[in-house]
């Protein structure tokens, strides 16, 4: 927050949109820092009786939300980058390198202190908001430098542009991930057709498997259930329990079973 209001008061002194760009983009960090946080907090919240997995979507829709608010900064920097490309505005080259490095400085040790952190999609999404503004403080060092030699003041809002793009990139992964959890699609690599094939090559008591469903509560916690029909006994249930969380990291798997030729229920 510090670093912002340096970059927006110096953005508007030396007139270059690049930093005030990277000012809202440092806004956006320590609204998305403080819904994380509390998104953290509330997923700790032990499941009951009507929240039987807690409360572990909290970060999901943080990861969302995070998202969102990179999609409303990119359409606003776009935006003062054209009207500057359109009308070109001197800046003072050295105190943009200056507030620039401060930037820098600030946006590698959020990122030093956040590595390791990939895990957890909540987090992730800080993280992403991390490297993207220090890629773009990058960006306007380089930038302050070519303006004080060269007065070039069109590589303002063009860096700009380049910032714009970064973040975009970041956003869309972010809300993809989190749009496949919170519409309860499949994880990434995994669908039901793979997993019914892999359980009957693996399980010979198995006649059929059908009315499968796969899910995740959050990006590393994936959920499994399906009806089976099977030759004879049940022993093979806990077999195949054991083989689901071992081979695709399901942390909780249904298994109904069926006993006939035909399906019951919700076949």
């Amino acid at each position: 927050l510090t670093v912002m209001v340096v970059e927006l008061i110096g953005g508007f002194y030396i007139n270059s949109i690049a930093l005030i760009s990277d000012a809202g983009h440092m806004f956006t960090h320590s609204f998305a820092i403080g819904i994380s946080l509390v998104a953290i907090h509330i997923a700790k919240t032990p499941p009951c009786h009507h929240r039987t997995f807690g409360l572990y979507r909290a970060e999901i829709l943080a990861a969302f939300v995070n998202g969102l608010f990179l999609l409303l900064v990119v359409g606003v920097i776009v935006y003062e980058a054209v009207v500057r490309i359109l009308n070109p505005r001197d800046i003072m080259g050295i105190h943009m390198l200056l507030i620039a490095l401060l930037g820098l400085a600030v946006n590698l040790t959020s990122v030093y202190i956040l590595r390791g952190s990939h895990k957890d999609l909540n987090v992730r999404s800080v993280f992403y908001h991390m490297i993207a503004d220090a890629a773009s403080s990058v960006g306007i060092v380089i930038a302050a430098i070519i303006i004080f030699y060269t007065d070039w003041n069109i590589i303002d809002p063009i860096v700009s542009l380049g910032i714009s793009g970064v973040i975009l990139y970041w956003a869309w992964g972010v809300l993809r991930e989190s749009t496949r959890t919170l519409l309860e699609m499949a994880p990434a690599g995994l669908n039901t057709d793979m997993i019914i094939e892999d359980l009957m090559r693996r399980f010979p008591e198995l006649r059929r498997v059908y009315n499968a469903h796969i899910w995740s509560i959050t990006g590393d916690m994936p959920v499994f259930s399906a009806h089976v029909i099977l030759d004879d006994s049940q022993e093979v249930i806990p077999k195949i329990n054991e083989y689901l969380s071992e081979k695709y990291g399901i942390v909780e798997s249904t298994i109904q079973v069926a006993y006939g030729d035909e399906p019951c229920g919700g076949g």
